[in-house]
This record gives structure tokens, C-alpha cells and sequence, in this order.
């Protein structure tokens, strides 16, 4: 997994609530078991059309956020079922951090075991976000895990709360594995011992 320390990135506002997992990655798409490959499905029956032709005023479809790597958006991200592919969908098509006023539990727990940052502002916080990252189409904020702020070049500064045990894993790039693989020596003399 890759650390995140400070990301600077261009901001997708998605401008809709409760957001499912479903719509994320439609469930057509999860006999992979793969964690790579997802991006290409993210957001796909917002994205394309029944005949597959693409649905131009998309947020995501439109050149200028194209490379965008930050996603805003409305309350309840992230709910619906338990999927993983949701946050791998995200990871691969290039996001590292999602921002809203609420998230899904289930969801919000895969995105740090998935190397996103899932950041929960207020709403009226993410309100002037969105008025910002709508009103100039290369929005860019800067999100600073070790200091826990997310700021934007005219100024604005949000300071946001993340679990610490969280945040240690996010900048250190550890998943379960290799917070697991921290212990390798112990495991190893533990194993050796046992027989």
C-alpha cells in the first residue's frame, strides 16, 4: 500500500447523497477477486450509457476532472452492501481521498484498509467545497495527514479528526499484512521455537 503523507490533488465534486456501494462498482463487475482492474467500472451506470456509449455530462466524463484524485461529495458515502470493490474501484481509477459529511461504517473501514483517506468535514464546510470546487474547474486542495488539515491555495484551511491507530497505518503505507509483517523475525523464532 502506498503512505499517504501529503496528497495534492484536483477535486471531483460529486454532488449527490447517499451514494451506495452498488453505484460505486455495480455488482456485475465483482467476479474478480483481484484488488486491481476496478477503475474502469467505477461510477459505470452513471458513466455509460444501455449501449455502452458514454454519458457526457458525467462529472467524471468530462475532460477537465479527468485526472481527478479527489472525490467530494454528500452525506452517506459509501452505504448500501459491505463490498471492498467499492474502495478498490475508487483506488484504481485514481482517488486517494474521498471528503463528505458522513460515510457509511463499513465503507469508511475499507478505505483506510485500501490506502484512501476518507475525510468527514461538516456540511457546511463541505458546502463552501463544493461552491469553491464548482465555481473553478481546477480546484485543487492539498490534504496533510500528518497534520490533519485539508487547505486550498486561496487560504481555506479545515482541520479534520482521524484515528490515530488510522493515520499511523495511512502514513506508513501498512495494510493488515504488513502491520502483520512488522512481526516477521518474531513470527519466524515463534514458529522455529514451536517445532
Amino acid at each position: 500500500m502506498n503512505p499517504f503523507v501529503i496528497h495534492n490533488g484536483l477535486v471531483a465534486p460529486l454532488d449527490r447523497v447517499n451514494v451506495d456501494t452498488d453505484a460505486i462498482i455495480p455488482k456485475q463487475f465483482l467476479k474478480r477477486i483481484e484488488r486491481s482492474g476496478f477503475g474502469q467500472f467505477l461510477f459505470y451506470e452513471w458513466r455509460f450509457a444501455v449501449d455502452g456509449s458514454i454519458i457526457d455530462s458525467f462529472i467524471l466524463n468530462t475532460p477537465e476532472y479527468k485526472d481527478s484524485s479527489i472525490l467530494l461529495a454528500r452525506n452517506n458515502f459509501g452505504c448500501g452492501s459491505s463490498r471492498e470493490h467499492a474502495p478498490w474501484a475508487l483506488l484504481d481509477y485514481g482517488f486517494r481521498a474521498v471528503i463528505a459529511p458522513s460515510f457509511a461504517d463499513i465503507f469508511y473501514n475499507n478505505c483506510f484498509k485500501n490506502g484512501i483517506l476518507p475525510i468527514t468535514l461538516s456540511e457546511e464546510q463541505v458546502d463552501e467545497l463544493f461552491n469553491r470546487a464548482q465555481g473553478k474547474k481546477d480546484y485543487q486542495l492539498t490534504i496533510d495527514l500528518q497534520e490533519q488539515v485539508v487547505r486550498d491555495s486561496e487560504g481555506l484551511s479545515y482541520p479534520f479528526e482521524v484515528d490515530s491507530y488510522r493515520r499511523y497505518c495511512l502514513l506508513n503505507g501498512l495494510d493488515d499484512i504488513g502491520i502483520t509483517l512488522q512481526y516477521e523475525d518474531k513470527i519466524t523464532a515463534y514458529e522455529a521455537n514451536r517445532r
